[in-house]
């Protein structure tokens, strides 16, 4: 080793380690590919074929740029890191489909303050296992070493991907139509968003440790709080390719009404009737013990639906019956109608099943 990097080295920073972990994520990032990646791991830049766009009459690029949050808290806890990505996949990918968009390829970017390769490799495997699960390219990333910012067993994860969608076929807030019905698609859990309330409520404030085991869960309380985030990516796509769809929206940080709003009309609102489902127990369990408001559950987390789909009543059966045949759990939350004094809002009314 020469003396500049034994310098390096004495600074916290270890490219042996490195050098390691790109050898043990080369399998997984092999898998998560397609036809127009061009070169594989270990250029400066990712490369993908363009001409692959050019059978598309006006495509429109479409991008998105996420990370997981304070879920990755839960993942150190519980050493087990190879589910993360799934979570930073869906976060990033279904930002995209939203719009009609086809995930192309995408980037990650992992910070750590200490290059653990075997960490890492497991981080980047769940990555582009969830890149294959939603039909994108795991092009390149970046690992980066940052000893004294980061505690060496600390880590955080980003990531950005490019889509492409036909101009005609972009769908939005310009195709949404009164009458038009609200689906909703459930969650696997709490995904991604509102982990800065759940661990305060139960870890902080109640003091839960990660391996109790709650009843109403039917598991520990880590295994729940690491559920991977649900990858709608395809079931969108093909959803969009089968039946006229309108409009979609990710259900993130901010909760249902919130995210849904974003892809109303200002002329149009949508009601969504909370008694045409039960949340995950999940959801009852950090109300209750946290003594959290419904308006702020529904404000912070998903409240047990992960993305919802806005097309004509006519196409609600073809489209449920689709959903379900690909495995997904999905209903009729609302519709959307025309309200001068609440235009470009959404409501939620009632209450769910278990809550009456």
């Amino acid at each position: 080793m020469s003396e500049q990097q034994s310098a390096y080295a004495r600074a916290g920073v270890d490219i042996e380690a490195a050098d390691v972990a790109i050898e043990l994520m080369k399998a997984s990032v092999a898998k998560a590919s397609r036809p127009e990646v061009i070169g594989g791991l270990g250029g400066f830049a990712g490369l993908f074929d363009a001409s692959a766009l050019t059978s598309y009459t006006r495509p429109l690029l479409a991008t998105s740029t996420d990370g997981v949050g304070t879920k990755v808290a839960i993942a150190q806890a519980l050493d087990k890191h190879d589910t993360i990505g799934f979570d930073l996949v869906g976060m990033v990918v279904d930002d995209l489909v939203v719009c009609g968009a086809e995930p192309l390829f995408m980037t990650d970017y992992i910070a750590t303050g200490r290059v653990v390769p075997e960490r890492v490799a497991a981080i980047v495997q769940g990555i582009a296992e969830a890149c294959v699960q939603a039909g994108c390219a795991l092009v390149g990333g970046e690992t980066a070493e940052h000893p004294g910012l980061l505690a060496p067993d600390e880590y955080d994860v980003a990531g950005a991907a490019t889509g492409v969608v036909e101009a005609d076929r972009l769908l939005g807030p310009g195709r949404v139509r009164p009458g038009d019905a609200v689906v909703a698609l459930a969650s696997s859990g709490l995904h991604s968003n509102g982990y800065s309330l759940v661990r305060h409520v139960l870890l902080t404030e109640a003091q839960w440790s990660l391996d109790r085991v709650v009843p109403e869960l039917g598991r520990t309380l880590g295994e729940e709080l690491l559920e991977p985030t649900r990858i709608y990516a395809k079931t969108c796509l093909a959803l969009a390719d089968h039946t006229p769809v309108h409009a979609m929206s990710h259900v993130t940080g901010g909760g249902l009404a919130a995210n849904l709003a974003r892809v109303m009309p200002a002329e149009l609102r949508a009601t969504i009737e909370r008694g045409t489902w039960n949340p995950a127990p999940v959801f009852d369990v950090v109300r209750e013990v946290g003594s959290v408001s419904q308006a702020d559950l529904e404000a912070t987390l998903n409240c047990g639906v992960g993305m919802v789909v806005v097309l004509p009543p006519d196409s609600v059966d073809p489209a449920l019956h689709l959903l379900e045949s690909l495995g997904v759990e999905a209903w009729v939350a609302g519709q959307v109608d025309v309200d001068p004094e609440q235009a470009g809002t959404v409501e939620l009314v009632g209450s769910h099943p278990a809550q009456r």
